[in-house]
């Protein structure tokens, strides 16, 4: 029922964000339009085509995008992770949204996974016609995310993003952190899980790159999504991984109830789990049936 992804851009802070645009096949109409960003490091090249598809399988029109910096957009220095700048291209993404011809700009849905996941419980109540929100897997607490690290691994994270913040605009090129280890790796992104997890993602990409400016940490620390789910006044759905070793289940479920219009599902399954196989199955049916009936006309 979907026709072939075309490519398409728009622009963001001066520069422009690549991104696919799928519109389904059959009776020309105005659809619903999904709006779906990757997590910390990722392009959509990792995972997200599969999503996309299913997505508009069943109707809705998609813009899958990739943030400045990251994979095919614009950007430089490359893989400079900016969590202000990665906001500004969630609301061009909808702005951009708003004027492909066919689509319904009043049933503009959000879906974001892991750190982008975060980013759509941000952004979506700065725009009051945001009609439904899919947060899975969320980053919700920085605090959280990092005391989940352990001792060891925050210690080497922060000894290289505090040499990036010092050394990094001296030299004109940002110290590069890892995105993906083990237990008690210097890297943004540790827990026995990851190498594999992460890895999995990361080769179905020809773009990926392994490291993002270390910079980066200190501001995670900080962000706290979760905050502005009292804000939230459309439909949510939160798809909880119960074993999540990247982005805790708890603070995800405080934030749901603190949704006006929260859905929760939970999955037996750690952080990357989601993305494949079985699991992925059963979240992306959760996903679209949520998504088919809030998004009806």
């Amino acid at each position: 029922m979907v026709m072939e992804r075309v490519e398409v851009s728009f622009p963001s802070g001066g520069e422009q964000c690549a991104a696919w645009l799928y519109y389904p096949d059959g009776p020309s109409k105005p659809r619903p339009l999904v709006v779906m960003g990757h997590g910390v490091g990722a392009n959509r090249e990792m995972g997200l085509d599969r999503y996309a598809r299913r997505f508009a399988a069943a109707g809705m029109a998609v813009l899958v995008f990739d943030y400045r910096h990251f994979g095919a957009s614009e950007g430089t220095p490359r893989q400079l992770l900016d969590i202000r700048r990665q906001r500004e291209d969630w609301h061009a993404a909808i702005a951009y949204a708003r004027t492909v011809r066919g689509v319904d700009a009043t049933r503009i849905a959000l879906w974001g996974t892991s750190f982008g996941a975060g980013h759509a419980l941000s952004v979506a109540p700065d725009d009051a016609y945001v009609a439904a929100v899919v947060a899975q897997a969320p980053f919700t607490s920085g605090v959280s995310s990092i005391l989940a690290k352990g001792p060891i691994s925050m210690a080497k994270v922060s000894a290289i993003a505090t040499a990036d913040m010092l050394f990094g605009w001296l030299r004109r090129k940002p110290i590069g952190i890892r995105l993906a280890g083990g237990k008690n790796a210097g890297a943004l992104m540790s827990a026995p899980d990851v190498p594999s997890g992460y890895g999995r993602l990361a080769e179905e990409s020809e773009s990926y790159e392994p490291k993002v400016a270390a910079r980066v940490a200190f501001w995670i620390v900080l962000d706290a999504p979760g905050r502005r789910a009292s804000a939230l006044k459309m439909p949510v759905l939160y798809a909880l991984c119960d074993d999540d070793s990247i982005t805790p289940v708890k603070p995800a479920l405080r934030a749901a109830e603190r949704t006006k219009h929260a859905t929760v599902k939970r999955y037996p399954a750690g952080h990357f789990d989601i993305y494949f196989d079985d699991l992925f199955e059963k979240a992306v049916a959760d996903q679209t049936e949520f998504l088919v009936s809030v998004l009806r006309p």
